[in-house]
């Protein structure tokens, strides 16, 4: 084994010694709601909104055969998930961009990754006709059972959500920006270079606390690594990849603005996936 796969190996054991599957489910137990949220946890919207799901929100996910299973490997996981925590009619768009990188059409939930592997997903999505922002709770206070099985399970994570263009620091000319966040630096580093590749503005998001996704408790970083990537995308940028901006109108009207920003996503992913601490073990 090379030097290089050996303190890849003893990356992926660190972390996942110093990860314990019942530490990252947590106790369920409510904390204190973000600045603007109504629920302390996803555990709390849940209790306070007994009969909500189906009606007032949604859950989906899907996970994969474990990628690293077979039998002589000690550890299996997956590789990527991607989540939308806040989809639906919460934060617009978010919801079909989930999909879409993982690999799947928005509107027929059929597999369109003719190019690479699809991926894990997960994601909470508002479905009322109004107040949907009543349903956001706090990246770093999801604590749905199913969300953080699947993000200890994976050695990376990306997290899709929506901003403005003020809270991204986009110019009144070009609003149109994704704020790269997340604790893991390679990651940004891919996401970054691949978006500008394909005509995004980016920002970093290490610029703007409120945006920069480097919490520890943040989901996205709930990882076997620790760490993981979160892209908060302004409100001009979402709008400009659907024909009909309505919940019921965008998973039909992806355009190719939006195939061009999963297209980058992917890649991104492709590119951590392929780095010296995506160790198979």
């Amino acid at each position: 084994m090379s030097p290089s796969s050996s303190a890849s190996r003893r990356t992926v054991l660190t972390a996942l010694a110093m990860t314990p599957l019942l530490s990252a489910l947590g106790t369920g137990t409510a904390r204190a709601t973000g600045a603007d949220d109504v629920y302390a946890s996803n555990t709390d919207l849940y209790t306070r909104l007994p009969n909500g799901e189906g009606t007032d929100y949604a859950r989906r996910y899907r996970r994969h055969e474990m990628a690293d299973a077979s039998p002589e490997k000690r550890f299996p996981f997956q590789r990527t998930t991607v989540m939308a925590l806040h989809g639906g009619g919460i934060e617009a768009g978010t919801s079909e961009l989930c999909l879409g990188v993982a690999g799947y059409h928005p509107a027929t939930l059929e597999r369109e990754a003719a190019d690479g592997p699809v991926h894990d997903y997960w994601m909470f999505e508002g479905l009322r006709n109004a107040d949907n922002r009543e349903l956001h709770v706090t990246s770093k206070h999801c604590d749905d059972r199913v969300a953080l099985a699947m993000a200890a399970g994976s050695l990376n994570v990306l997290s899709l959500h929506g901003c403005t263009a003020a809270q991204a620091g986009a110019p009144a000319s070009r609003p149109e920006a994704v704020v790269v966040g997340g604790r893991n630096a390679d990651f940004r580093r891919h996401l970054t270079e691949e978006l500008r590749a394909a005509g995004f503005q980016t920002v970093d998001g290490t610029r703007i606390p409120e945006l920069a996704g480097d919490d520890t408790d943040n989901i996205c970083n709930r990882t076997l690594l620790g760490k993981g990537g979160q892209l908060e995308l302004t409100t001009e940028l979402r709008q400009s990849m659907f024909g009909t901006f309505t919940r019921q109108g965008r998973p039909k009207t992806a355009n190719d603005t939006f195939r061009r920003f999963t297209a980058a996503c992917r890649a991104a992913i492709a590119r951590l996936e392929a780095g010296p601490d995506q160790v198979v073990l």
